[in-house]
């Protein structure tokens, strides 16, 4: 646990000495600190993942310090036959594209270039494993030109100097010997002061660890293995890191689609961090809801925490196709004459989870609370739906604020293609947890204890009083389709059984106690009465 901390700490300092050395250069809090930050990190992390699995496959070959110099010495054949010889999910680096040689050539001329061409070669060589896709199919650069991002040309080989400096300093590798967990945790912190909504279509909602483990530990309470795990907005990933980490992440492969570009990126370093890099192809950037890339495809999970509101006016014609009648089998929502930011889009996403489903898949989705309890509507025709096919596995309704990012309250919706009508789950944890505060936010966060119990009750179709029921489809038929446990929680009325005389001492007092107030009320009446004359005549 010590050495799990001390690695930590010193991957934070790396991330931090990394800022320094963008402030210093006058990008602190720019736009573009976000991409050097993140590349540089991520350029880091494959050098050193390179390293690791080179000295494990070839121990005797690099016991020397100045590892790039061994490699640079083999032939071409030999250093084919080495790279063939590695799994295929560790990047595909040449001798001059260490840090370590970097760090020999610092001192050359044009050293930013050299710099720049070295991440752009990476790029080339490695575009096949980890290059983000769009809907057409075409690949990003999985690096930029970062000396680029300086506008003082004289000051781009320094600064490139400077970042080397700092990744020369820190290695990864003696963390590959063992898998920690918190990588989770790192990649929360390199993303912390970035990961806000930079104007794309769908905001980055960020999901809480807990919910995202509360949602992973009820879909998978057993091993599985050779599943396709999907999210059709998944923003930075939180919620696949989740679920691949309860199946295991040699069990499952990774599927995802989200607009924003930046978010496409948080992931790739996400599952790069989390030995998920055989899933980075699958990452498409693309409008789920109107150019859907795996609308053909069917999953055996799917997570979600969409957005709730967004004005889609500008796609929502091309929505009302044949080809999406299937899909979006309750309706489009209209749209608003006014605040058309306010158009129910996560009503689509529901629908698309729905649609992806494989005939035995299930699906964890994050929803306003108001969706559980609509009265009519697309709401209202997408829960039936659920009921009358028998695919709702059950509902928990969240503590508010439990979304930093949103005041609404929010429920977790259990999809199950087998699930059981007779033993369907609701449960209303709203009054867990403890409020912090968060800068000027205030937040609801659930104890280990709260997470657990909310998991083993769901699991164990449990009913606990004031916290769940279990119901069937035909009891949820004659409320109307609501999911909410309050509505299903019996009205308890306590009974204390009395004798006859005790019986009759109350109701005297009680008597006697209407009669004084009485009397105190006409009192006070005729008190008001003299003030209004006095005031009258004065």
């Amino acid at each position: 646990m010590t050495q799990d901390i001390n690695f930590m700490t010193k991957t934070k300092l790396l991330i931090d000495n990394l800022k320094s050395v963008c402030a210093n250069y006058g990008l602190g809090n720019d736009g573009n600190e976000f991409k050097i930050i993140t590349q540089v990190f991520l350029y880091k992390f494959l050098n050193d993942k390179f390293r690791y699995a080179v000295k494990q496959e070839c121990p005797d070959l690099v016991k020397s310090e100045a590892f790039s110099a061994v490699l640079m010495e083999l032939s071409d054949d030999d250093y084919s036959d080495l790279i063939d010889s590695l799994d295929p999910n560790i990047p595909r680096l040449q001798p001059e594209h260490l840090i370590s040689h970097l760090f020999t050539k610092q001192n050359d001329d044009d050293f930013a270039k050299l710099f720049d061409d070295t991440l752009r070669q990476i790029s080339i060589e490695n575009a096949e494993v980890f290059s983000v896709k769009s809907f057409t199919g075409a690949k990003d650069t999985l690096f930029d030109e970062l000396s680029q991002y300086i506008s003082d040309s004289s000051q781009r080989d320094a600064f490139c100097k400077a970042l080397i400096n700092k990744l020369f300093e820190f290695s990864f590798e003696e963390m590959f010997e063992q898998k920690y967990d918190f990588f989770a945790t790192i990649f929360e912190y390199l993303i912390k002061d970035y990961n806000t909504d930079s104007g794309g279509k769908y905001a980055e909602y960020y999901t809480p660890h807990a919910v995202a483990r509360i949602m992973a530990q009820i879909l998978v309470p057993e091993p599985v293995k050779g599943v396709k795990c999907y999210d059709p907005s998944a923003g930075s990933g939180t919620l696949l890191m989740s679920i691949a980490h309860q199946i295991g992440e040699e069990n499952c492969t990774i599927y995802s689609e989200d607009i924003s570009q930046k978010s496409s990126n948080m992931l790739r370093l996400n599952l790069v961090l989390n030995n998920l890099t055989h899933s980075i192809p699958n990452i498409i950037k693309t409008n789920t809801i109107a150019l859907p890339h795996y609308l053909e495809n069917k999953f055996d999970y799917i997570v979600s925490n969409p957005p709730f509101k967004l004005d889609f006016s500008d796609f929502h014609a091309s929505l009302d196709k044949d080809a999406f009648k299937k899909r979006f089998f309750a309706g489009i929502p209209k749209i608003a004459k006014t605040k058309k930011e306010s158009m129910a889009i996560y009503l689509l996403f529901i629908q698309h989870i729905i649609h992806s489903l494989s005939d035995t898949g299930k699906a964890a989705i994050v929803v306003p609370t108001g969706f559980i309890t609509a009265q009519s509507g697309i709401e209202k025709k997408i829960r039936e739906r659920l009921i009358e096919n028998n695919w709702l596995r059950g509902v928990v309704s969240m503590p508010s604020n439990i979304f930093a990012s949103t005041g609404t309250n929010v429920s977790v919706l259990f999809l199950d293609k087998n699930a059981d009508s007779h033993n369907i789950v609701l449960m209303d944890a709203s009054k867990l947890g403890e409020t912090i505060k968060e800068g000027k936010n205030q937040r609801t966060v659930l104890t280990q204890t709260e997470e657990n119990r909310i998991i083993e009750t769901f699991n164990n179709k449990t009913a606990v009083e004031d916290l769940s029921v279990v119901v069937t489809k035909e009891e949820i038929a004659t409320k109307n389709f609501s999911f909410s446990a309050g509505q299903y929680f019996e009205v308890k009325i306590e009974y204390t059984d009395i004798t006859a005389d005790e019986f009759a001492e109350k109701m005297n007092a009680f008597e006697a106690n209407l009669s004084k107030f009485f009397k105190e009320g006409n009192t006070l009446d005729l008190e008001i009465q003299q003030h209004l004359k006095g005031l009258k005549y004065e």
